[in-house]
């Protein structure tokens, strides 16, 4: 009906260990920000080897609604979430830290500002899928 995708950010990915921080507005999780930080978010852990982790929660991804997988790595997974009505789009990153076992998440909109919790639901919603 409408496309309100925005432009694909060009600084998406890992970086000294670390992805982007969120933008001041309230439409952003990460698992990397202050813990006091309203953007923040628990990261997943997971027990397994990192290869069966990876393709665990890529197969979660892939179940959700208007979904894009955009970059897959060794250790990191970029995708886009489409919103059904207007078209916004979240970009979402997976950065598998092998040494801790850890997954840090970032999922951020595009556009706007507020995003009714969206993001933070659909992290949680993979997390639950996880057999970790």
């Amino acid at each position: 009906m409408f496309n309100c995708a925005g432009t694909r950010p060009t600084n998406l990915g890992v970086n000294g260990g670390k992805l982007i921080a969120c933008p001041n507005t309230p439409n952003c999780v990460s698992s990397q920000a202050d813990s006091s930080d309203s953007h923040y978010i628990i990261p997943y852990k997971y027990t397994t080897d990192l290869s069966v982790a990876y393709a665990q929660l890529k197969a979660a991804v892939e179940k959700q609604d208007r979904v894009t997988i955009i970059t897959t790595a060794d250790n990191y997974l970029n995708a886009e979430f489409k919103s059904r009505l207007m078209g916004f789009v979240d970009d979402v990153e997976f950065y598998f830290d092998d040494m801790s076992k850890t997954v840090h998440i970032r999922s951020a909109s595009r556009l706007g500002k507020g995003d009714l919790n969206v993001n933070r639901k659909r992290m949680e919603s993979i997390r639950e899928q996880l057999n970790w």
